[in-house]
């Protein structure tokens, strides 16, 4: 697989001052990706911050052990599930941290893979599993043996796809579908109407993405075990890309705040990338970043 391409990470000039990085603090990058947001944290942190890097995808954890070589002894990898969380930090005596990262959304990496089958845009195999080793169900499963309901509700449910149905309906009466740019064309020609700025396609793959690595599960089972790990004044950065995701961080964040008192929102309003960020990456243009503080 080709992987030489560049990622480019979001908010990282905003990540260091968020989570009030300091020199000698010890950070935990819950999705490290190609390692670019933990090496603005060990930059700010250094020269003896540590940061714990997590990635269930181990392409992506390959990268960032190769991108973050020049800090030696100051970054340790680990390629597991962030709903694993308390289990991996005290693997690596990461128990009480001054900051917590969360970055969720999909990489390039991921993406530009045709094998991998997360795009439309590249004819690929129905996969979509972060960690294919570690993972059973495909994309492939879900599209080739789902119920016409249990489609139709991932679909209207994680793509938030008003015609989910129609999209289900179409998809059933043309298995077996084996490969993403079939799929694509299925869901293109049973989305009616005008299709607006994005691809007809974009939240049915988006859906069946969640499904196959139950994303929304995680981030609700991963959130409160972040909260526990952190120091008093410690503090916990999420960056979301779509409603659903966001709309999971905001409910915890509000109940942790106001009903568990064991946080204080640092940031009342939404911290977006800047018009020049956006400019110079435009999938960085739906990023979202919600802040708070142990307490």
């Amino acid at each position: 697989m080709n992987v030489n391409y560049q990622h480019i990470p979001v908010l990282t000039e905003q990540l260091p001052g968020q989570l009030q990085v300091k020199v000698g603090g010890s950070y935990i990058d819950c999705t490290a990706g190609a390692g670019g947001h933990s090496r603005a944290i060990l930059e700010a942190s250094s020269p003896s911050g540590r940061v714990l890097a997590v990635d269930l995808d181990p392409i992506a954890l390959e990268k960032a052990q190769e991108n973050l070589m020049g800090f030696p002894g100051q970054v340790m990898f680990e390629n597991d599930n962030f709903r694993n969380l308390t289990e991996v930090a005290e693997r690596h005596q990461f128990d009480a941290v001054d900051g917590i990262l969360f970055d969720l959304g999909l990489s390039s990496m991921q993406l530009m893979a045709p094998d991998r089958g997360f795009s439309f845009k590249s004819n690929g195999p129905l996969d979509m599993r972060f960690n294919p080793a570690q993972q059973q169900i495909t994309a492939w499963d879900i599209v080739n043996n789902y119920s016409e309901e249990e489609l139709s509700r991932v679909i209207s449910t994680y793509g938030e796809e008003r015609q989910a149905k129609n999209i289900a309906k179409r998809v059933l009466s043309n298995r077996p579908i084996n490969d993403s740019s079939y799929l694509a064309k299925i869901v293109s020609g049973a989305v009616r109407g005008k299709w607006g700025s994005i691809h007809p396609a974009t939240r049915t793959f988006q859906a069946i993405r969640i499904e196959v690595n139950r994303e929304l599960d995680n981030i609700s089972s991963a959130l409160g075990q972040a909260i526990a790990l952190l120091k008093l004044g410690g503090r916990l950065a999420i960056i979301s890309y779509h409603s659903l995701e966001d709309r999971i961080v905001k409910q915890i964040f509000k109940q942790e705040s106001k009903e568990e008192c064991s946080i204080r929102l640092v940031n009342k309003k939404i911290i977006s990338p800047s018009r020049e960020e956006v400019l110079a990456n435009r999938s960085s243009r739906s990023a979202r970043m919600r802040v708070a503080e142990r307490i």
